[in-house]
């Protein structure tokens, strides 16, 4: 009898695991981002973009995110996830070197530089100019 129980309880285990496999458990649907971004003209070589949704103007859901690479981005390279649309802030780090440092000298172009916008319902491409930034010393 317990091998009976034993093996029906197996067998619904597996039956749930696998109907489980395909139901979509992770949140809101979410659009890929692409595009290019340059700084002072030229693409930027290495860092981060983050699409954090802009609370003040109604955004909402998870955020997004992408490395930057020779000048372009794709939220779908590292985690397939993409971003969800509606209003955001983008959140810019920008290097000369792909390990991050501290200091210009180390790679550093700019950091936490924002820029709001709306992203839509739907795949997306970007091309994000950023002004030169002045260094305050």
């Amino acid at each position: 009898m317990f091998l009976r129980n034993g093996i029906s309880l197996a067998g619904l285990c597996l039956i749930l695991t696998v109907w489980g496999c395909g139901a979509k458990v992770d949140g809101p649907d979410r659009y890929r981002v692409s595009g290019t971004i340059t700084y002072d003209g030229k693409p930027v070589p290495f860092g981060d973009i983050n699409f954090v949704p802009d609370t003040s103007a109604g955004g909402s859901g998870p955020q997004g995110s992408a490395k930057i690479i020779n000048g372009r981005f794709d939220t779908n390279v590292d985690d397939g996830k993409g971003t969800v649309g509606g209003p955001m802030v983008a959140v810019i780090n920008g290097r000369t070197k792909d390990a991050p440092g501290e200091t210009e000298d180390q790679g550093i172009l700019f950091t936490n530089y924002e820029q709001k916008m709306e992203l839509p319902t739907k795949d997306e491409t970007l091309e994000i100019v950023i002004p030169v930034i002045k260094s305050k010393k």
